[in-house]
This record gives structure tokens, sequence and C-alpha cells, in this order.
């Protein structure tokens, strides 16, 4: 039970991370570039923006999966900790859009889909409705305090503030720091 917990928070985490920054400028390990140049190396057609299942869980695809993952025993962190990864990733984390899968194929695909432009979706709707809010709450909210914007209350009851100079980014590391993950 508890591995399923922690796969939830990292996924939670994750989303709320791509959902606050671009994801074009996210690093989640220290060894990012070796992880997608060895990726795209291995898997050179390997559609990321909607997964089939059967890329990641056919015998074949295992066969093929299994050698770049043991790579990074070592290398990176629970290399192959069960995490959930989202197939379509357009979508959020939602029991049709999740599979299961090693924590070094989620950061290989998850770092392929920020370089390469395809969570940018994610987090231009997220950013889109909150420009939708502040146009509907009359607009200027953030003129009057100093450029901070109240977000809502966050899981201690308290109003969660961010102002435009990077605020929601610093935000989001705070939440991965305090899910005891030393990298993404």
């Amino acid at each position: 039970m508890a591995w399923a917990m922690r796969a939830m928070q990292h996924a939670e985490v994750y989303y709320k991370l791509i959902s606050s920054v671009d994801p074009q400028f996210l690093k989640l390990t220290k060894v990012d570039d070796q992880i997608y140049s060895e990726f795209r190396e291995n898997f050179k057609k390997l559609r990321i923006d909607v997964l089939d299942p059967e890329d990641l869980k056919s015998e074949a695809a295992k066969e093929k999966w299994r050698p770049f993952c043991l790579k990074f025993d070592g290398i990176v962190e629970d290399f192959n900790y069960g995490t959930l990864l989202r197939l379509n990733c357009s979508q959020g984390y939602t029991e049709e859009n999740t599979i299961f899968a090693p924590r070094i194929q989620f950061f290989a695909i998850e770092i392929a889909r920020n370089r390469e432009g395809y969570n940018k979706a994610v987090y231009t709707s997220v950013q889109d409705k909150e420009e939708d809010k502040g146009a509907n709450n009359g607009g200027d909210k953030g003129a009057n305090n100093g450029g901070e914007e109240e977000k809502g209350t966050n899981r201690e009851g308290e109003k969660e503030k961010t102002n435009k100079g990077g605020e929601k980014e610093k935000e989001a590391y705070k939440e991965i720091n305090k899910s005891g993950e030393t990298a993404m």
C-alpha cells in the first residue's frame, strides 16, 4: 500500500509541476541529458504524445526496454520503482489514462515530452483557465496587492498566494521536497 501512495503522490506533484512551470525548462534528474539521448537513440520512432500500452508492456517491448532501464541502475535513484505514467500527455492522471511503469521509463518519456513540447498543452490549458478566472474576477486583482494573486486554499486551509516573479515554480519545488523526493 505504501508504494501505491508514494506513486500517487509522485504523480500529483509532477502534474502540479508541469501545470505551474513551462515544462520545456524542467530538469527532472541530474542526468536528464543522458536519459534523453539514450531514450531517443533506442526508441527513435516511439510515439510519446499518446502512448500505446503495447509499446511498454508487451513481451517484445519488455525485451527492448529492459537493457535501457538497466543502464540506469546506480545512476538514477530507485530507477525501477513503480511510477504512474500518463498515456495521453494532454490529459491528467485518471484511471483510464494511467499505466504503471518503472521510474526510469517515466523519466525517459516525460523528459522527452517536456523537451519536445508535448507537455506544453497541460501548462497552457492551466494558464488559460487561470487567466479566464482572473478576467471573470475583474482582471486587476494583482494590481492592488503588490503583484500577488490569491490562488485558493492549500492543504492546511490557508490562502495560497503567488506573485508573477516565479512563485508558482518555487511552490511546486517546495511540494516536491515535502514529498521526500530528492529529484523527480
